[in-house]
C-alpha cells in the first residue's frame, strides 16, 4: 500500500465495490482512507480493522493524493459502521511504520487539546491517549513482539483517534499533509518531525493546554516527542529527501490548509517556513 491514497486507486476500488453491500478495510491509514473515499462515493458502510496506529478509522474524512499535481486533498462523508482492534495484527508492523503511525496518533492527541474545535470530551480522550502512547511506544520499539505493550499502544491510538474525531487537526498536521502531498512521503514520519516545532510555536498561546499534555506525558511535550521520533529513526526532514530550496513553496501551501486555520496561533508562510527549516 502506498503512503497516500492515489485518486486512481479510489476510482478502481469504487468500481470493484459495485454490487456489494459493505466495505471491509484491513490495514493502515491508506487502506482505511481508500475505503472511506469509496464509502462516500457509493454509500456503502465501512468496517475498519486497523493494523497501524493512524486513527483514520475514527473519522468520516479521508485524504487523497493527486499524484500529477503533487497535492493532497480529500473529502468527508464516509459511513462508519464499526472498528475491530486486534493487537496480534500489529506484531509484524515494521519499526518505522510502528513509530511513525504512533507519533501521528500522539499528534492527534496534542492538537486536539488546543485547536478551535476542542472540547472537554475530546480533551479526555487526548490525555488518555497521550499517556498510553508515551509509555508504550518505547517498549514496543525495544521489543516489537511485546503483546502487552502493543495492546497498550493500540489502545492509545484508539483514544487518539477519538480525540481527532472530536476536535480536529492543527498546524503540525497541516505541515505533514502539505509535505506528504508534494513528495509522497509517509504521513507518520512527517508528523513525527513536524509535531515538535509546531508545539513550540503554539506554546505562547496554548501554555495551559500544553501543561496538561506535559502532565499526561510526564515530560515536556516537544522534547519528548523529539526523543520518541529519534527512537523510531526519524531525525530530520532532509533525511527523507526533502529539498531545502522548496520549503518556502511548501509553507505557502501549509497556511491554506484547514489545520493551519484551526490552529490557536495563526502562522504566516514565513513563520511556517522557519518551522520547516528548524525540522530540516
Amino acid at each position: 500500500m502506498r503512503p497516500h491514497v492515489p485518486a486512481e486507486t479510489v476510482e478502481e476500488a469504487a468500481t470493484a465495490a459495485e454490487g456489494h453491500d459493505g466495505l471491509l478495510a484491513v490495514g493502515g491509514g491508506s487502506a482505511v482512507d481508500t475505503a472511506k473515499a469509496v464509502s462516500t462515493r457509493t454509500g456503502l458502510a465501512v468496517v475498519s480493522v486497523p493494523t497501524t496506529y493512524s486513527g483514520a478509522e475514527w473519522t468520516t474524512s479521508f485524504g487523497i493524493r493527486d499524484e500529477a499535481r503533487r497535492v493532497k486533498g480529500g473529502g468527508r462523508g464516509a459511513r462508519l459502521a464499526g472498528i475491530v482492534y486486534e493487537p496480534e495484527l500489529t506484531l509484524t508492523l515494521p519499526r518505522g511504520e510502528t513509530a511513525g503511525t504512533a507519533l501521528n496518533a500522539l499528534a492527534h492527541c496534542a492538537e486536539a487539546l488546543y485547536v478551535k474545535g476542542r472540547n472537554e470530551e475530546a480533551d479526555q480522550e487526548a490525555l488518555t491517549g497521550a499517556t498510553a502512547i508515551t509509555h508504550a511506544l518505547p517498549l514496543v520499539l525495544e521489543d516489537g513482539s511485546d503483546r502487552v505493550a502493543r495492546k497498550e499502544l493500540l489502545e492509545g491510538a484508539m483514544h487518539a483517534g477519538a480525540a481527532l474525531a472530536g476536535a480536529g487537526l492543527g498546524l503540525a498536521h497541516a505541515m505533514a499533509q502539505a509535505l506528504g502531498g508534494r513528495y509522497g512521503l509517509p504521513h507518520g514520519a512527517l508528523n513525527a518531525l513536524c509535531l515538535p516545532p509546531a508545539l513550540r510555536f503554539n506554546q505562547q498561546v496554548a501554555g495551559a493546554e500544553l501543561a496538561r499534555l506535559a502532565a499526561a506525558m510526564d515530560a515536556e511535550p516537544a522534547s519528548r516527542a523529539e526523543e520518541l521520533a529519534r527512537l523510531g529513526g526519524f531525525e530530520r526532514l532532509r533525511d527523507l529527501g526533502i529539498p531545502q530550496g522548496e520549503l518556502d513553496d511548501v509553507a505557502a501551501a501549509v497556511v491554506e490548509r484547514p489545520g493551519a486555520r484551526a490552529n490557536p496561533r495563526q502562522a504566516t508562510a514565513d513563520e511556517v517556513a522557519a518551522l520547516l527549516r528548524a525540522a530540516w
